[in-house]
């Protein structure tokens, strides 16, 4: 089988930082990867260079056995279409109420759009009485869910998760996590989560890869995650400042 995503080789320094340094990495069609790493390892930059915003230094980004490094203009535009988003903050536009927000890509009448942001409202466990507010009248657990509706809202067949559940509580983080493991299933979605969470981890991934010093130096199904006996994997996992990872300004 073709892999949705795949990443081979890919270089990219800014300056005198080299913050990809080879980067290979695959996402199976219908799966959900999540990359952990702390952070600054290249976790955002890698999903910028998927979706073109970053050009890369070296190395080849396929996606559907496409190659898309490179791409310009209406191609690059095309290729972006493909690809969901879940932002860190949400990125929700403050002067739209949330019917809009949700609905800002689909294309037809006012009427109509307005419908199929209401039926993405209830997929996220959100009823009709919220379309007409506007995100600053909304928790922030809340604002998470209207920005996974419209993430989903065209359908896309892959969908990024940029650390999904900064910012919220412990409770409704779960529940942020569990609506995304819904979602993905029941929609057939291909998800690629960038996180340091471990809970975002266990509840979201199918399988899970480390990103470290530009590299990924661990991947396997979640179900080895906790076995795994890479130090810097374990350090990771378990939080631990005694280990391979050194920390500035971190005595060990």
């Amino acid at each position: 089988m073709t892999p949705r995503i795949e990443l081979s080789g890919v270089s990219k320094r800014f300056g005198s930082r080299q913050v990809l340094d080879g980067l290979s990495v695959s996402v199976m069609p219908g799966e959900s990867l999540v990359i952990i790493g702390g952070s600054g390892t290249g976790k955002s930059v890698s999903l910028k260079c998927i979706l073109g915003l970053i050009p890369i230094d070296a190395g080849s980004i396929k996606v559907d056995g496409q190659e898309v490094a490179g791409l310009k203009g209406a191609a690059l535009d095309a290729h972006r279409t493909r690809f969901g988003m879940l932002f860190q903050g949400g990125a929700l536009f403050d002067s739209l109420p949330v019917w809009r927000n949700i609905s800002f890509a689909l294309p037809g009448r006012a009427a109509d759009r307005r419908a199929a942001a209401i039926d993405n409202l209830a997929r996220v466990g959100l009823g009709a009485e919220v379309a007409d507010l506007r995100p600053a009248e909304l928790s922030g657990g809340m604002q998470k869910r209207v920005a996974l509706a419209r993430a989903i809202a065209v359908r896309p067949p892959i969908i990024f998760f940029d650390e999904p559940t900064t910012g919220l509580d412990p409770i409704t983080a779960a529940v942020i996590n569990k609506l995304i493991r819904t979602l993905v299933t029941d929609l057939k979605i291909t998800a690629l989560a960038i996180t340091h969470d471990m809970a975002s981890v266990r509840l979201i991934a199918d399988r899970v890869a480390m990103l470290h010093a530009g590299k990924i130096i661990w991947h396997g199904p979640l179900a080895s995650l906790d076995g795994c006996e890479n130090p810097y994997v374990r350090q990771f996992i378990h939080g631990s400042t005694e280990g391979p990872i050194q920390m500035p300004g971190v005595r060990q």
